[in-house]
């Protein structure tokens, strides 16, 4: 039986278990566009029915682009 052996064309650190994290550095939630309902049914984990669809409406008139903000990284 083999062992798995690192893929050696990664550079030292950048194994399989680097790959898991993201550095803060580059978490964002949102890149500037607008956000549409869309969005933020699928950040919520909901299915896209016109019920989330509507909540979502109602969230973005409410809270404008920060509601994605609150529920993202």
């Amino acid at each position: 039986m083999s062992t798995p052996q690192p893929d050696a064309s990664r550079p030292s650190g950048t194994g399989p278990a680097d790959d898991r994290a993201t550095p803060d550095g580059l978490l964002h939630t949102r890149n500037g566009t607008e956000v549409s309902p869309e969005d933020l049914v699928l950040a919520a984990g909901r299915d896209l029915t016109e019920e989330n669809l509507d909540w979502a409406r109602r969230k973005l008139a409410e809270e404008g682009p920060a509601a994605l903000d609150k529920l993202l990284p």
